[in-house]
């Protein structure tokens, strides 16, 4: 009889200890890298970002978190500098022992930290990182939810077939991994759909003066632009094409600086009827993106686009995996992030390989166009806020 009693007493003190252990286990939070450029000249993207970021982190721990736990996010400032964004990702890994690291702005320097990632063999999660290199490179740490820079331009390729039908580009991009990266293969895709480019030329990001490209543009007298710029070099690009009295037929974004509510305010009425290309619109068929927008706008008292829903979806795919993981060492989160299959406000997420590409994301792309200071979906017709306004006016003739 004391024999059993003690035995008795022996499990209810091993579960008691359990319980505890549970507990403490429970108050610890699970710590996430994000690495994201909060200062220096991408400090906007970095902030819409990190805004998106911590959104979903509220909404996931206020359901309960993960495996018991609250997610804590760890950021680090790469500056937009691929070197500080090395030693961000290494300090996320050894100092902050994160389990798994997301985030990832600028091409730059999400193409000098995945390798840091793939060699301390710590998941990477891109958001928003694009340059098409990457994800060929056969890393198996690395993610990407966002489509590579060579697909950016697939919906207003649709857009030039389909409608306006131009027979000239010039091409103008930041001298950038991503503006290399995505006008080189829009100067593919051009060459493919028989259009001639007149003007292809590189610039240094945070010039001060586009008007000798941008005489050298109008005395070519294409009917199209198309230009890879980020917010501040996409603002005076237009306002000095409307200086100039450049009039093509339109002027088009290759994503980035274009859908940024900063770029209507710098631009000002030269940003009217610019068309974009784009990942996302708030109005797609995707579970929450409204929500997110909606939410977003009242939060913090302004619009949200493409890049905060990139990385609204990264936090919500990052807890998918920490949920579904065997363990939080970072080889089962990776295996857990490969397995991962799931709709989010972004799009779908599946990392699947195509071509020369690894755990890559695909998606569709859309155009947008700015109307009357808002940014409506025109392309495909089947997601259009509004219909397309072409050609664009001449600056002359404009209200």
């Amino acid at each position: 009889m004391k024999a059993t009693s003690k035995r008795m007493l022996a499990i209810a003190v091993s579960l008691f200890t359990v319980v505890l252990c549970g507990r403490a286990f429970a108050a610890e939070p699970i710590k996430v890298g994000v690495l994201l450029p909060l200062t220096g000249s991408m400090a906007k993207f970095g902030e819409i970002e990190k805004r998106s970021f911590e959104m979903a982190l509220e909404e996931i721990n206020a359901k309960g978190g993960v495996r018991g736990s609250k997610i804590q996010l760890v950021f680090e400032d790469d500056t937009g500098k691929p070197d500080v964004g090395r030693s961000g990702v290494e300090k996320l890994i050894s100092r902050d022992k994160v389990p798994v690291v997301t985030g990832g702005y600028s091409s730059a320097v999400t193409a000098a930290t995945a390798p840091v990632a793939q060699q301390f063999k710590v998941p990477f999660v891109i958001c928003t990182g694009s340059a098409d290199d990457v994800t060929e490179k056969g890393y198996n740490y690395v993610f990407r939810i966002n489509p590579p820079a060579s697909e950016y331009p697939n919906a207003v390729m649709s857009f030039l077939n389909s409608v306006a039908k131009v027979k000239t580009v010039a091409i103008l991009y930041e001298n950038t991994q991503f503006g290399q990266s995505s006008s080189k293969a829009f100067e593919k895709d051009c060459a493919s759909a028989g259009i001639k480019v007149l003007v292809k030329e590189g610039y240094q990001a945070g010039a001060i003066d586009f008007k000798p490209l941008l005489t050298k543009v109008k005395a070519a007298n294409p009917e199209l632009i198309y230009m890879v710029s980020y917010v501040m070099d996409a603002s005076l690009l237009m306002r000095q094409s409307k200086e100039l009295g450049i009039n093509p037929k339109l002027f088009v974004g290759g994503g980035a600086g274009f859908t940024l509510p900063e770029f209507a305010k710098s631009a000002g009425n030269a940003s009217e009827y610019v068309y974009s290309a784009t990942l996302w619109v708030e109005t797609l068929p995707f579970p929450g993106a409204k929500e997110y927008f909606n939410k977003f706008k009242k939060k913090y008292g302004v619009e949200t686009e493409y890049h905060g829903a990139e990385a609204y979806a990264a936090m919500y795919v990052v807890a998918d995996a920490l949920k579904r993981a065997k363990s939080l060492a970072p080889k089962d989160v990776r295996d857990a992030l490969a397995a991962t299959n799931m709709k989010t406000a972004f799009g779908p997420v599946k990392f699947i390989s195509y071509g020369k590409k690894t755990q890559q994301n695909k998606l569709d792309t859309y155009v947008v166009q700015w109307q009357k200071g808002e940014l409506e979906a025109v392309w495909p017709t089947s997601v259009a806020t509004k219909k397309y306004v072409y050609p664009t006016p001449a600056w002359g003739q404009r209200k």
